[in-house]
């Protein structure tokens, strides 16, 4: 027979306001909707640690969070020069994970290393991307960030690679919420709110679905609407109440009988 030609997945993001495995270790449902993505058994998980500064425990954590259920590795750019044969690596993954920290100094070292170009190649290729806090950010033309210091800013140079704006830990941090409305309002690209432990799923660049790992976490849509502020919430699907079960199918019509035969 001949060989049917690969078909190349979609492209996918999957952002976390904040949670998963810096969070809730383990057993976090955000990183196993991540993982669930490939439709894999062990899918190849690549951390890129980068915004924390490759610090090392966030990297223990990592491993003790995927080990057993994927084939976890990382690659870190801070500290001892990074491989020289790390573009292979990026693209030969199912998922790649970036954590949370200083968004715009993880760009900075992206871009003198390279790995904004592999990023995008590897999205191309099919390569579930995904992260929390910077690790969100970083997908998006603009966000908000506290790169720069406590008080917030606004972060207008970011990959890219999703339109707008978007601000993590809406519900976790006391100035994210009145800041990033104020941004907003000045200017800034409308965007997307993302509260702790809730996640936001896009299939190329349109956003497909909200899910959370604690009931009641959302997503909000932020724009500037005849001079004024809009927030609205996104429908979200729990990840931890089960789906309704399915209705039973309806009884099947009855059949017309065929007339008996002439005796």
């Amino acid at each position: 027979m001949p060989q049917l030609p690969s078909v190349t997945p979609p492209r996918r993001i999957v952002a976390f306001g904040g949670g998963g495995f810096s969070r809730f270790g383990r057993y976090s449902r955000l990183d196993d909707y991540v993982l669930g993505l490939p439709q894999k058994d062990h899918p190849r998980v690549l951390y890129l640690g980068t915004a924390g500064g490759d610090a090392d425990p966030h990297i223990v954590l990592f491993y003790e969070a995927f080990s057993g259920r994927s084939r976890p590795s990382h690659l870190k750019l801070f500290g001892t020069p990074a491989r020289s044969d790390w573009r292979p690596l990026i693209r030969d993954q199912d998922v790649i994970y970036v954590g949370g920290g200083n968004t715009a100094n993880m760009l900075a070292i992206w871009r003198v290393h390279g790995m904004d170009q592999a990023l995008r190649e590897a999205w191309d290729d099919g390569v579930v991307l995904c992260g929390v806090s910077a690790g969100m950010n970083c997908w998006f033309e603009c966000s908000v960030t506290d790169s720069f210091g406590l008080e917030l800013s606004a972060l207008r140079d970011g990959l890219g690679f999703l339109p707008g704006s978007v601000c993590p830990h809406y519900d976790g941090e006391e100035r994210r919420r009145p800041v990033y409305q104020q941004l907003v309002a000045d200017g800034l690209p409308a965007g997307i709110a993302v509260e702790d432990s809730a996640g936001i799923f896009y299939e190329e660049t349109v956003l497909k679905e909200v899910v959370a790992e604690v009931d009641g976490r959302r997503a909000y849509r932020v724009e500037l609407a005849d001079g004024k502020i809009t927030e609205t919430v996104i429908p979200t699907r729990s990840l931890v109440s089960p789906p309704a079960p399915a209705a039973p199918p309806p009884p099947p019509a009855p059949q017309p009988q065929a007339p008996p035969a002439p005796r």
